[in-house]
């Protein structure tokens, strides 16, 4: 009985250590890095093509500004208010005009935006687990489609290595809100890189 008392304890111990230790970078205060954009290289004659018109910029806003409020409300564990929110976003996506693109741009943002509305509607049907399962697949969306239209928002991809062999997400804050586990690990992640 001893022994099993002590195997226990043992067990609970390294389990600790382990969230400690994943965890410990969420603490640093180590300088961003700013966004090498991997999806879409560009030279310099493409720049003026590429100019952004407000039409452009507040369709991207608008996506921009939907998917942080789902995201703010899966930190605060809140099932409801994100089923609310994935259906809004899906709006949001369904609207956005990628018309003022070029043609590869569009056809690029046609399939980010077709895959990251199907995730969005998901997590306008689910419950909380599979809603963040989804928001992790509609984080790597969004930071593509803003890779290509670029944002106003100074904005910082932030990562945590504890869910599911890792989530990154996007946050307008440099403070860490984990939104794949809410109040039970709040603050497990780190900023992997700033945009803007």
């Amino acid at each position: 009985m001893k022994t099993m008392k002590n195997s226990l304890g043992i067990v609970a111990l390294a389990t600790a250590m382990t969230l400690t230790v994943s965890c410990k970078d969420a603490y640093k205060s180590e300088a961003p890095e700013p966004m090498v954009n991997e999806m879409h290289q560009s030279s310099m004659e493409d720049a003026e093509d590429m100019s952004m018109d407000n039409n452009q910029n507040s369709g991207t806003e608008a996506v921009l500004k939907d998917y942080f409020s789902l995201k703010d409300a899966l930190v605060s564990d809140d099932n409801s208010t994100s089923k609310d929110l994935g259906m809004t976003l899906t709006k949001s996506l369904k609207s956005f005009d990628a018309s003022n693109y070029t043609a590869s741009q569009q056809s690029e943002l046609k399939d980010i935006i077709e895959d990251a509305t199907e995730h969005a509607e998901h997590i306008g049907e689910s419950d909380i687990k599979h809603q963040r399962e989804h928001f992790k697949i509609l984080s790597k969306d969004i930071t593509d489609m803003v890779a290509i239209t670029g944002t106003e928002m100074k904005l910082y991809e932030q990562f945590c290595p504890m869910y599911d062999g890792g989530g990154a997400w996007l946050s307008t804050k440099e403070e860490i809100r984990n939104p794949y586990f809410g109040s039970s690990m709040l603050k497990c992640g780190k900023v992997q890189r700033e945009i803007n």
